[in-house]
């Protein structure tokens, strides 16, 4: 009976096992994997797709040459070595466990060739351990539920073009950085590093500030004569003498006109109106993004990439991740049918049809553009800058302001200006003055930001030929001629641009690199070569010529574009490329001398450790001092830039956490003095402490004393 009871029981324990067990494989179901690059971009993603897919973030790259070795087989047709990314490993197999528990997988990474490059990767890792889960490939250009669908439906092969042309420019780049950054360790210092895209960059700022250093400025006059009718007062300027343009060199030119024309009426003889259309420019491009983000909102190219980086992976509204712009990275001025109409509607109910042309623009696309994105543009018109603000930052609202503004405006009419313009002669001299005004805004009634979209109107008296002018007084005034300005990130990107050097993605890298090599530095907005960087453009300048070619750079663009066109094999463009430059390597290792102490420069500073003299070296981070006594004794420290005003300590340059550099005295944490504002050499003329550069409005540079109780300051005029 026992025995009987017993087995009733183990029967009974067994049944509920199974149920246990029946009961967990129902609970867990399979779902779509979807892999993208970024964890704000998966977060997004995931709301809108629901609880049938599971999406987890790759990232970015898994998958790439190590940074050991070049790891390119020279012999074996240029073959890279690829591994698992050092740390990426973990991620790696937690998305091989999730591929096995999923009915599909769905590779998601960025619509270019780095992220095919990132799918490519992640399929040929994800077919070997899960070979009945189906793996596929989608791209969508906004992160909306609609887009999001639509990509799911339509999925489509990896792009094997696109993935060769990614290959081609990463051995390429391999193959140039660890054969020329080698050479610049063994004969300049360790560190250093040189590239196809950054070297020409380099070579554009360098020359630039050669060219500043050696110019010459020349002398000239303007001449203006300010003048009234009936009461109201105008500023007429000088255009003609006896019908002929002419140009005042100096002073004694401009009192011969002046002495001639005195005791002259001014009458007027001419009156022109005129009425223009100025059209709406495109939507942006990231080059033109990042150059109006420069203009108009003091942002350098990393900053607006990372602030629209955000806003296209998506903002957190009402507890809802939107996605709020299209792919930030983009060439293509193209703009969807679907996006053309709501823009279209937006602004027959917000501005009027009159505003509305009669068919959606098309704006010319720049001959080797990759059209695979749209323009930049809101992914739904109808969420208004002001409508975002209380949701997002205020660098994110000023430059969705900016996308916005120049999105909706492009798809407008063009703007009506009426131009007048009056010729006023005083014996053979002629004057002019003009007005004008906007007849029908057009465009320009959606833009608020944008400092370059905006017509100035400007106002004159109302003429009638024959009229006679009073004059009131001449104003001559002197210029002298100014040296090309010195890039700044947005003009950097536009001749880079222009020139063909480089692709939408690798702009603000380069500029990155070349300031977190030392190669230059940024002062009030605009971009300068360092001693460093001078040195290191000549080096590469002097032996490798066609390498930073312009002709030659955007000719291997355009040989990347054949690639992904699948008109020429990635191995062919590397293989015509290699002999010569290595080549050109040989050559250059023999004749470059050793200038590993060139920018070494004794002082009269002593160590106080060992007694023996310092000598300022060349680091990372710019100058410092370091013992002479070196290897064995090791003491560096930070160059004195002036006298702290709290402690009498050694003002030096420092860094905070996020890499921004600060002055900060030597005593810390003894001493608390810090200062933004750079200390100049001049000593205070007052009080004899440490001045600083201040950088105020459009860039007016004052020097000012760092004593609070003494407050002189002196402003510079340059």
């Amino acid at each position: 009976m026992a025995s009987t009871v017993k087995t009733k029981k183990a029967t009974k324990a067994k049944k509920s096992v199974k149920s246990i067990k029946d009961s967990k494989t129902k609970e867990v179901k399979k779902r779509s994997l979807v892999i993208v690059e970024s964890p704000a971009k998966a977060k997004t993603i995931n709301r809108y797709l629901g609880s049938d897919y599971v999406v987890r973030s790759s990232m970015g790259h898994l998958i790439d040459l190590p940074k050991s070795r070049m790891a390119i087989d020279i012999e074996n047709n240029f073959e890279p070595e690829y591994i698992t990314i050092r740390g990426r490993a973990k991620i790696l197999n937690e998305l091989k466990k999730e591929a096995k528990k999923s009915t599909e997988i769905l590779l998601a990474s960025d619509d270019d060739r780095e992220g095919e490059s990132i799918a490519w990767h992640i399929k040929n890792v994800l077919e070997k351990n899960t070979k009945d889960v189906p793996i596929k490939r989608i791209v969508f250009h906004e992160i909306t539920k609609d887009a999001l669908i639509e990509s799911i439906k339509n999925p489509r092969d990896i792009d094997i073009s696109k993935v060769n042309a990614q290959k081609a420019r990463r051995v390429l780049d391999r193959i140039v950085g660890y054969n020329l950054s080698p050479l610049l360790w063994e004969k300049i210092k360790r560190g250093l590093s040189a590239g196809r895209v950054q070297s020409v960059a380099l070579k554009f700022i360098v020359e630039r500030e050669e060219e500043i250093e050696s110019f010459v400025p020349q002398e000239y006059w303007s001449y203006d004569v300010e003048l009234s009718h009936k009461s109201k007062k105008f500023i007429a300027a000088f255009q003609k003498y006896d019908g002929q343009k002419r140009e005042f060199k100096n002073e004694t030119e401009i009192k011969s006109l002046i002495d001639e024309i005195d005791g002259k009426k001014f009458e007027v003889t001419n009156i022109e109106s005129k009425e223009k259309s100025r059209n709406p420019l495109a939507p942006y491009t990231t080059s033109k993004l990042q150059q109006a983000a420069s203009t108009n909102l003091n942002f350098n190219s990393s900053k607006t990439m990372q602030v629209a980086q955000g806003l296209y992976e998506g903002i957190d509204i009402n507890g809802e991740p939107t996605g709020l712009i299209t792919y930030m990275r983009t060439d293509s001025t193209r703009i969807s049918p679907v996006a053309q109409a709501a823009a279209a509607e937006f602004i027959k109910k917000t501005y009027g049809e009159q505003y509305l042309p009669e068919q959606p623009p098309i704006y010319s696309v720049k001959k080797n553009a990759q059209d695979a994105h749209e323009a930049i543009r809101p992914t739904d018109v109808n969420l208004t800058p002001e409508k975002m603000k209380g949701h997002l930052k205020p660098e994110q609202y000023k430059l969705y302001k900016l996308i916005w503004e120049r999105f909706v405006s492009s798809q407008m009419l063009a703007a009506k200006i009426k131009t007048n313009k009056a010729t006023i002669k005083a014996g053979k001299a002629e004057f002019s003055v003009s007005s004008s005004k906007i007849e029908f805004e057009g465009f320009m009634k959606a833009l608020t930001l944008a400092k370059d979209d905006k017509e100035k109107s400007l106002s004159m008296p109302l003429f009638a030929i024959g009229d006679i002018c009073e004059f009131i007084e001449h104003i001559p005034l002197q210029h002298f001629t100014q040296p090309p300005p010195r890039y700044n990130d947005a003009s950097l990107v536009k001749v880079l641009e222009e020139s063909g050097i480089g692709r939408p993605s690798t702009y603000a890298p380069t500029i990155r690199t070349i300031i977190a090599r030392h190669y230059v530095q940024r002062k009030v907005k605009q971009i300068v070569p360092t001693e460093l960087g001078k040195l290191v453009d000549e080096l590469i300048s002097d032996n490798f010529s066609t390498l930073i070619d312009t002709k030659f750079t955007a000719n291997m663009e355009a040989k990347l574009d054949e690639v992904e066109e699948d008109n020429i094999t990635w191995n062919k463009v590397i293989g015509d490329f290699y002999p010569n430059f290595l080549n050109t390597v040989n050559q250059a290792s023999d004749n470059i001398k050793n200038m590993k102490n060139f920018f070494d420069e004794k002082t009269d500073k002593v160590c106080e450790k060992c007694g023996q003299p310092m000598v300022k070296k060349l680091g990372r981070f710019g100058f410092f001092l370091a013992c002479s006594g070196f290897p064995d004794c090791r003491n560096t420290k930070s160059i004195s830039l002036g006298i702290c005003p709290k402690c009498g300590g050694d003002i030096t340059l420092k860094r905070s956490k996020r890499g921004r550099e600060f002055y900060g005295c030597s005593k810390y944490p003894n001493c608390d003095f810090v200062s933004w504002d750079k200390p100049i050499e001049e000593k205070c003329i007052k009080c004899g402490s440490t001045m600083v550069e201040k950088i105020g409005k459009e860039k007016k540079i004052t020097h000012k004393c760092i004593n609070e109780e003494c407050g002189y300051q002196v402003e510079i005029n340059e």
